[in-house]
């Protein structure tokens, strides 16, 4: 009934989207202060249960569920997932299913999408917000934000920015990437600025950990993207090679760059570079050619470094992780240059990219599908963010003596690494 290799194959790749997020607790955690490690890899880890919640109570649903009549929003018809087991029962009864693998097996792939995203988020307010104001944010997030873009993008017929608008992202450009990483703006800026930003150096605090964090996401996106492809198919070995290839390229860039400006090239810049190039070919992976990914993760790399080193500076904006100048910059120009280099033949629309077509069409639709993406998720945010803050005496912010403590001590009574005096 069922196609058993491509079964195992989505079973494989939703393992591997799954271990993304605890890789990227070791990547932030080794980004973060020594004193705010333990906060900062907990806020991570606190997405797992978060989304592991609201994505079965609602959060499946909301995205996919209903009868596809809503360009906005699935429906209610699968709260709780009542109803999966009989589903599966039925399958194993011998009923006929119009599909290859148990569809089951999607809600946890794209639990594991759901939650990376969300975690991804955390990183921008890293050492001086309230860890049950994150989660009470997330938890509202996951539930009322990241579902309906879902939809929007992956519904199917009748979806507002993937079937009206015709903007194409095939593993969560606009998904996952943007909404994470202007949703971190959006709470960075509301939160305000840690202190000594601006007048202090925030270095990382253990690099090993920052580039055993950024091996784990690599060796997750391999399933995050070819498993995108839905099937084990050319298309996902398509996206496995691109992805491959993006974020090989998008690390040597940034150290080109990192060279060219600062004199050194970091394990911390091949490790960021490696992640940005993983971020643009997302949108893009099973519709360009190996070819265009080389050049996607050489374009990125430089984008995103000087959003990082330069725009934020400029701005004064504190996104303490830079959740927003490598994800959401990432993934605004890995979208715009899926609309130069889409092959044809390999869109989910009519149109191509202009550089096969002459025509800029699937360009605009790019552009279109982004701003639509960015507006939904900045208005939604403040609204959330708002109530949240009002439900939290006003401030989502610790207090200046528990930030200065450091809140692996302040928030958890935890530390990474405690003075040995015999008791430890």
């Amino acid at each position: 009934m069922f196609d058993t290799g491509t079964t195992g194959f989505m079973l494989v790749c939703a393992a591997l989207v799954f271990v993304m997020t605890p890789g990227l607790a070791f990547f932030y955690g080794g980004l973060s202060r020594r004193k705010n490690v333990v906060n900062t890899m907990a806020m991570v880890f606190a997405s797992i249960g978060i989304v592991g919640v609201t994505w079965t109570v609602c959060g499946w649903s909301f995205a996919y569920g209903g009868d596809g009549s809503s360009p906005f929003f699935g429906g209610f018809d699968q709260l709780g997932l009542l109803g999966s087991a009989q589903g599966i029962l039925g399958e194993a009864a011998g009923e006929t299913v119009d599909a290859t693998y148990p569809g089951i097996v999607d809600v946890a792939f794209q639990m594991a999408f759901c939650m990376i995203t969300t975690a991804i988020v955390t990183g921008a307010v890293a050492g001086r917000v309230k860890f049950g104001a994150v989660c009470a944010f997330l938890a509202a997030w996951t539930a009322l934000v990241y579902p309906p873009l879902a939809h929007m993008v992956w519904g199917g017929e009748g979806s507002l920015i993937g079937d009206v608008i015709g903007a194409l992202d095939f593993a969560g450009g606009d998904v996952v990437h943007i909404s994470s990483g202007l949703t971190g703006l959006v709470l960075c800026l509301l939160a305000g600025r840690r202190k000594g930003f601006g007048v202090m150096s925030y270095r990382p605090h253990n690099v090993p950990f920052v580039a055993l964090g950024a091996a784990i996401l690599w060796f997750g996106w391999f399933g995050f993207n070819a498993g995108s492809a839905f099937a084990a198919d050319g298309v996902a070995a398509l996206a496995l090679v691109n992805t491959a290839v993006a974020s090989g390229a998008g690390l040597a860039s940034w150290m080109l760059v990192e060279r060219v400006r600062a004199g050194k090239p970091t394990l911390v810049g091949a490790a960021t570079g490696l992640v940005a190039g993983l971020v643009a070919i997302t949108p893009a992976a099973g519709f360009v050619e190996p070819w265009a990914a080389v050049v996607m993760g050489l374009v990125v790399s430089p984008v995103c470094y000087l959003s990082i080193s330069a725009l934020k500076r400029r701005l004064g904006y504190d996104d303490a992780l830079d959740a927003f100048g490598c994800h959401a910059v990432g993934g605004v120009t890995g979208g715009l240059l899926t609309g130069l280099f889409c092959v044809p033949g390999l869109s989910w629309t009519d149109a191509g990219g202009l550089f096969y077509t002459g025509d800029p069409s699937l360009l605009a639709s790019q552009a279109v599908g982004i701003l639509v993406a960015v507006a939904f998720v900045g208005v939604a945010d403040i609204v959330l963010a708002f109530v949240v803050k009002a439900a939290f005496k006003g401030s989502l912010r610790v207090s200046d003596q528990e930030e200065a403590q450091g809140l692996d001590v302040a928030a958890h009574g935890e530390s990474a690494y405690p003075a040995y005096v015999g008791l430890d």
